[in-house]
């Protein structure tokens, strides 16, 4: 029986880590940091729970079931479970978050330098896809690939930032904005929400997988531990790096006080802080961290339609790549405000189903209880898509009264509900599985 080594498994942990570590998550914590001021700990625990919690507990619900989504799905129906997955498949790879990873990193690595002319975009876009292509065409060499050579230096960088954003903060903690005075924790909570992290945990699941089994690993006790060790590693990873970046921000009013974003809150401080060599470095951070997402995000879409349709996974992932390619050329603003309602309405349904599977002991029959759940989570979901597409319209007014409905977590409650009836109706009936009853 293949085990493996202590040096796999940090490796292992440092693909996981990459995988996650996007633009965005490098963008949101400075931001929030800013916000929060004086409050900055409290609003980076709640911040923490969303953006590190949630992701790592779909890792160890991916794990328990084998590391694919179907599995995950299956009390849902054949089905719904494959039109679920192909929606979060779609909407996480090519349509979305595959070419959201090239433009910005070609915004914030490169555009400073060459300017947002189209060009230098298609260029860039063809050396970016060209690699990713590369590293996503070898899905068995990804722990070498990604967790042996281009993490460490993308720890390096983040290193770097992180140490001289605590060693070297550009001011003070700030004051804390009108926003997070009343609600800092939640607040946080919510940021962390927004990194969209838990959709990317659900596709992510089947790429640790086949790097495990890749290593030669075959028995799936073995695959779900190192998974669940996997994620620890980048769970702690993450923690830290958002921890140092909250600091970054709370301390950077005073040289970055009008700043709309994280990118320009980033950029002032390695200014101030490096000059331009900080400017060289910020771009190698960025763009190694959308790499690894992007080779993640790719694999993974191209082990999942290859296993659903006739089609090799070497002829998706080159579909893909060549479409995210396409797609990553419109620019940056169009992409996210077509993508932002999408992730919104299927955020919910990504959340509620590893709630679903991570309990799955509590239910006599699982399908009992999924499919009310899910159904009224997706009707919910549908109507925070439409909020957040400014079709408000077409939403029934009664919804904006739901507790938390100002948030955009207007479904937690109907959700909750429905869920202790549906438990409640699933122990009365009893019998599919007497062990739980």
């Amino acid at each position: 029986m293949t085990r493996l080594k202590s040096l796999d498994l940090m490796a292992l942990g440092f693909m996981t880590f990459a995988l996650f570590l996007g633009a965005g998550n490098i963008i949101f914590p400075p931001s929030a940091g800013m916000a929060a001021g004086e409050s900055v700990w409290s609003a980076a625990i709640g911040f923490l729970i969303t953006g590190v919690g949630l992701p790592l507990l779909t890792v160890v619900a991916l794990a328990r079931v084998g590391g694919g989504m179907q599995a995950l799905t299956a009390p849902l129906g054949r089905k719904a479970g494959t039109a679920l997955a192909v929606a979060v498949y779609l909407a996480i790879g090519p349509l979305f978050a595959t070419p959201r990873t090239a433009v910005v990193s070609f915004e914030m690595g490169v555009a400073p330098f060459t300017g947002n002319d189209g060009a230098p975009l298609l260029i860039y876009t063809l050396a970016y896809f060209a690699a990713v292509l590369f590293l996503a065409l070898n899905p068995g060499k990804l722990v070498d690939s990604i967790g042996k050579f281009i993490t460490p230096v993308l720890l390096a960088g983040l290193l770097v930032l992180g140490g001289a954003a605590l060693l070297a903060p550009a001011g003070a903690i700030g004051e804390t904005s009108e926003s997070y005075r009343a609600m800092p924790f939640v607040q946080g909570f919510l940021q962390g929400y927004l990194t969209m992290d838990t959709l990317g945990a659900l596709v992510f699941g089947i790429v640790i997988a086949t790097a495990i089994r890749g290593r030669g690993v075959s028995d799936s006790r073995l695959v779900t531990r190192y998974s669940v060790i996997a994620g620890l590693i980048a769970a702690a990873g993450l923690s830290l790096v958002y921890l140092s970046l909250f600091y970054l921000g709370a301390t950077s009013q005073g040289i970055a006080g009008d700043a709309q974003n994280g990118v320009q809150i980033l950029t002032a401080y390695v200014q101030y802080t490096f000059g331009t060599p900080g400017s060289l470095l910020l771009a190698l951070v960025i763009t190694l961290a959308c790499l690894t997402t992007a080779v993640g995000l790719l694999t993974a879409c191209g082990e999942y339609f290859s296993e659903l349709l006739p089609v090799s996974y070497r002829k998706v992932v080159l579909a893909f790549g060549l479409f995210s390619l396409l797609v990553s050329n419109q620019g940056l603003t169009q992409l996210i405000s077509v993508s932002v309602p999408v992730l919104v309405g299927l955020y919910p349904l990504a959340i509620v189903l590893v709630g679903l599977s991570l309990l799955g002991r509590f239910w006599c029959a699982a399908p009992r209880v999924f499919v009310p759940v899910m159904l009224v989570t997706l009707l919910f979901g549908l109507a925070d898509a439409f909020n957040a597409a400014g079709f408000k319209a077409l939403v029934p007014q009664f919804l904006g009264h739901l507790p938390l409905a100002a948030q955009g977590l207007g479904w937690v409650v109907p959700v909750a509900v429905t869920l202790l009836l549906a438990a409640v109706a699933d122990r009365l009936r009893g019998e599919a599985q007497p062990e739980a009853c």
